[in-house]
């Protein structure tokens, strides 16, 4: 049979073949027929032969080609159908040369200067860019050689050596960025010959396409199973590994050479040229990116483009009619190209943002002004106004291949979200008369400016007659009501309210309609999307709490018994999306404490009525485990601690555990409710007081000092079962200890 043929002179060693170079070619091509190889033993039989030390490689590079012609109509239709999963049996002129070593003789061949000292013809720039070619035809068409090729550390090194050369640039990148995406263990950046001199030599062009493939190299890996996403399995990860890892490592290095991140600012924020908004732009532009692939191959058209541009000023009229991408793709293409430059660079600047080393990028975005120059791209090509309407906008945990557009879009959100989330720089998201409104509604309602405001440095700020925030709203409430960008927008927003809660920013947003906008989306809408209720719940509580005013204004939206039945099913039907709101709803309540308002605002009355609070406690306690926590819903247990910190506050706390303790008789399940949120105690005490847990946000959020928020777990988790304020003292006998040694296991 011919697979048992094969191995009788193919053993791979390592990462290396014992090729079959050796053998007759009369033999080769006896077995050729029968086995259908098409000829390609023969064909690397004679390209070992021509690619001895001493050749001129002449011959070699015929050979190539005649091999790359046979592979790449594989690799065409591999890209064409949507990648799927490769198997040997549909391409098997690509399985044929790899089995018989061609891989690695084409790693030989483009190593071989690093390999000996001595004196040699060099493989010139095309044989180069055609071994690249081949192999990474090879990669998407043959399932495992991408793997092989990945666990050589040598080679993948090599690979960014060859990045200095212009010529050979793309497709080394594209070859790169296909190894690094399966390498078991992520490369460091530091490992790389001379990085800094390497990241300097490019321009702004390959830097661009260069941070397709760091996006790799500083994103920590996907682990891809929820188990591992729990809390529980994230604090032992911590325990095991304390030192930084290699993304971490990777960030810190990129962030180490020179002009790096001024040089992204720049590129985050050049212009496109007007020439390019022809009037049927967006119908060519919908045309080719249904099959372009991404920005690499993006950039080979548009040489192809250059050089057909070129070759036409020494052509005449009946050779350029023969050129028709000379005539569209220009034009077409320009800003597609620097928009998918901008979200690979945006992509970038986001991850270090989120990084340990949040405060540097900070300062250096802030310096090189990267928000003014993203503000004067809003409206040209950031959110130019799409004209089709026959997309489908994914949410967020989806897996898609969105248009170029869309990634740049949601990109640009969640670069948003990041600079402005817990950060003073939040205000340079406003322009100087955008600062000077919020200095007069403090003024207004006699509260001092937060310090952030004051220390802004208006030089930095947003210019022309709006900042980006208020253009993020003004385009938020044009959003159609089944577009996932809205759960994006309402994400950005509502990262620049968190913190501490100021007063004057809640006004600003609250005189452009903001609220009525969210309540417009929650009730009247339509709107089926928990992530984007989620996000407008989460937006809405940050907007109202504390402030009278939003919820008068809420009182005022909601005028009738429907429409605030209809805003009560909507956050019944997913506690874990709503329960931030219903602490800020409790939060507030316990603030204001006037019986006026409660008249004034149907929300406040109705949460004022124990009952409706205890309801909400069984089910937050309820509806989480220790086992299930993770960073999505470990906010339920927060918002059940606050309920329960602010009843001891009043003396109230043995009055709700006994509630808890009769819900269990009541549901015939005693001693489940409370262990269980014994444990989650138990597990809030291990997780907020390790000493590298940030807990200023609780204590932000909430305007109860952390102190508090200790001393009331621990009163909770007291031992003596006679305190009034334990949960130990609620719970019979034969119903103790169940699951008891869940944090030790």
């Amino acid at each position: 049979k011919p697979h048992r043929f094969h191995f009788l002179f193919i053993h791979r060693i390592g990462h290396s073949f014992i090729f079959c170079f050796q053998l007759p070619e009369a033999l080769l091509q006896e077995r050729d027929k029968r086995a259908k190889w098409h000829g390609i033993p023969v064909l690397l039989q004679e390209l070992y032969e021509s690619s001895h030390l001493n050749s001129d490689f002449t011959r070699t590079h015929t050979v190539l080609k005649e091999l790359s012609s046979l592979l790449s109509m594989e690799a065409m239709s591999f890209v064409t159908e949507d990648r799927k999963t490769a198997q040997e049996s549909t391409f098997p002129n690509t399985y044929t040369f790899d089995l018989f070593g061609g891989v690695d003789l084409l790693v030989e061949l483009l190593m071989r200067p690093t390999l000996t000292t001595l004196q040699k013809p060099k493989m010139n720039d095309d044989l180069v860019k055609d071994c690249l070619s081949v192999l990474y035809n090879c990669c998407i068409c043959t399932e495992g050689v991408t793997k092989i090729l990945a666990s050589r550390d040598d080679f993948v090194l090599f690979l960014f050596t060859l990045m200095t050369n212009k010529k050979t640039f793309l497709q080394t990148a594209t070859l790169i960025e296909d190894i690094l995406g399966v390498k078991k263990e992520m490369i460091q950046l530091e490992w790389i010959p001379n990085l800094s001199g390497l990241v300097q030599s490019f321009d702004q062009q390959q830097l661009a396409n260069f941070c397709r493939i760091l996006s790799v190299t500083i994103s920590e890996p996907d682990v891809g199973n929820d188990d591992k996403h729990t809390l529980l399995a994230k604090n032992a990860q911590q325990k095991r590994n304390t030192s930084p890892s290699r993304a971490e490592v990777n960030q810190v290095t990129l962030l180490n050479i020179p002009g790096f991140i001024e040089r992204l600012c720049k590129l985050a924020t050049r212009k496109v040229s007007e020439a390019t908004g022809t009037s049927n732009f967006l119908q060519e532009l919908e045309e080719w990116y249904t099959w372009l692939d991404n920005t690499l191959v993006l950039d080979a058209l548009m040489q192809i483009a250059t050089d057909e541009a070129e070759h036409s000023k020494s052509s005449d009229e009946s050779t350029l009619a023969t050129i028709p991408l000379r005539h569209r793709l220009p034009q077409s293409m320009k800003i597609v190209h620097e928009i998918m430059y901008k979200v690979e660079v945006l992509y970038v600047l986001c991850v270090l943002l989120m990084g340990r080393q949040r405060n540097q990028v900070h300062k250096m975005l802030a310096e090189f002004r990267l928000i003014p120059g993203l503000n004067n791209l809003f409206d040209k090509l950031i959110w130019r106004k799409y004209t089709t309407s026959n997309h489908v906008v994914h949410g967020q945990n989806e897996n898609c291949d969105c248009s170029p557009e869309i990634s740049f879009k949601i990109q640009f959100l969640r670069l948003l979200q990041s600079f402005s989330d817990h950060h003073e720089n939040k205000y340079l998201l406003l322009n100087a008369q955008e600062l000077n409104e919020l200095s007069a509604i403090s003024l207004k309602a006699n509260i001092p400016e937060v310090e952030a405001l004051v220390n802004t440095d208006r030089s930095l700020v947003c210019d022309g007659k709006k900042g980006l925030l208020t253009r993020l709203l003004t385009i938020m409430k044009r959003e159609p009501p089944d577009s996932s960008f809205r759960f994006w927008q309402a994400r950005a927003v509502e990262s620049f309210l968190r913190g501490a809660t100021s007063y004057a920013d809640q006004m600003f947003l609250l005189k452009r309609g903001l609220l009525e906008h969210i309540l417009f989306c929650i009730i009247d809408s339509g709107c089926k999307s928990r992530d984007v209720l989620q996000s407008y719940f989460d937006l809405l509580g940050e907007l109202m709490k504390f402030n009278i005013d939003a919820f008068k204004r809420f009182n005022k939206y909601v005028n009738t018994e429907e429409k605030f039945q209809v805003f009560l099913t909507q956050i019944n039907s997913s506690l874990v999306d709503s329960n931030m709101l219903v602490r800020c709803i409790v939060l507030s309540l316990d603030r204001f404490e006037m019986v006026e308002v409660l008249s004034e605002c149907c929300l406040l009355s109705y949460m004022a009525r124990v009952e409706n609070r205890l309801s909400f406690l069984f089910r937050l306690v309820n509806i989480i485990n220790v086992q299930t926590l993770t960073q999505e819903n470990v906010s339920c247990l927060n918002t059940s601690l606050v309920i329960l910190m602010l009843a001891r506050r009043r003396g109230k706390l043995p009055f709700y555990l006994n509630a808890l303790r009769e819900k269990e008789y009541a549901e015939k399940y005693p001693g489940c409710l409370l262990n269980n949120f014994h444990n989650l105690l138990r597990f809030w005490q291990h997780h907020y007081l390790n000493k590298d847990k940030d807990s200023t946000c609780l204590e932000n959020s909430s305007c109860i000092p952390f102190s508090f928020w200790k001393e009331t777990v621990s009163v909770l988790l007291g031992e003596d079962r006679t305190s009034p304020c334990a949960i130990i003292g609620y719970i019979d006998e034969p119903y103790m200890e169940l699951d008891r040694d869940l944090l030790e296991d």
